[in-house]
């Protein structure tokens, strides 16, 4: 058995941005990630969004790939809101998502972040940064990763 800790922040979002979930629907949903998750021997630490994309911040273990994680809780939430929350075969989520790695003292303050999604954009609050989700496989720029290295080196 291997010693791991690991977090992420994952966001994703209903196609076109539709406000599919409802206030309603995310009280059976959410429930219904945590519990495929759980089957996936991975932990949620906190799931938030609002009408139109949630976040998860997630411990994922190295015997799962991220893909096949997300590919599996889309997939699945996927299906249960379009046959027993939506009973629409319009549903659909967004191609992609958004993750970020965190350190243990990132991880309660993602927490916080995402729980209070729906304040956050009450009090326009967001981390815009942590809202994007149309970016397929866009790395970290160059440019950034240079100016990080040299505040280290200082």
């Amino acid at each position: 058995m291997a010693l791991w800790r690991l977090y992420y922040h994952l966001v994703w979002a209903t196609k076109n941005r539709y406000p599919y979930l409802t206030s309603e629907k995310e009280k059976k949903l959410y429930p219904y990630i945590i519990g495929k998750a759980d089957s996936l021997n991975t932990i949620i630490h906190a799931i938030g969004g609002i009408e139109d994309h949630i976040h998860l911040v997630a411990s994922i273990p190295p015997s799962i790939s991220i893909t096949d994680f997300v590919k599996n809780l889309k997939g699945s939430s996927s299906h249960y809101l379009k046959t027993k929350l939506i009973n629409s075969p319009k549903f659909f989520w967004q191609e992609g998502y958004g993750i970020f790695s965190l350190g243990r003292k990132q991880l309660d303050q993602a927490v916080n972040y995402v729980i209070n999604q729906k304040t956050h954009y009450q009090q326009k609050t967001i981390i815009t940064s942590l809202e994007t989700t149309s970016f397929e496989n866009n790395p970290p720029s160059r440019e950034y990763l240079i100016s990080q290295s040299e505040n280290y080196e200082s």
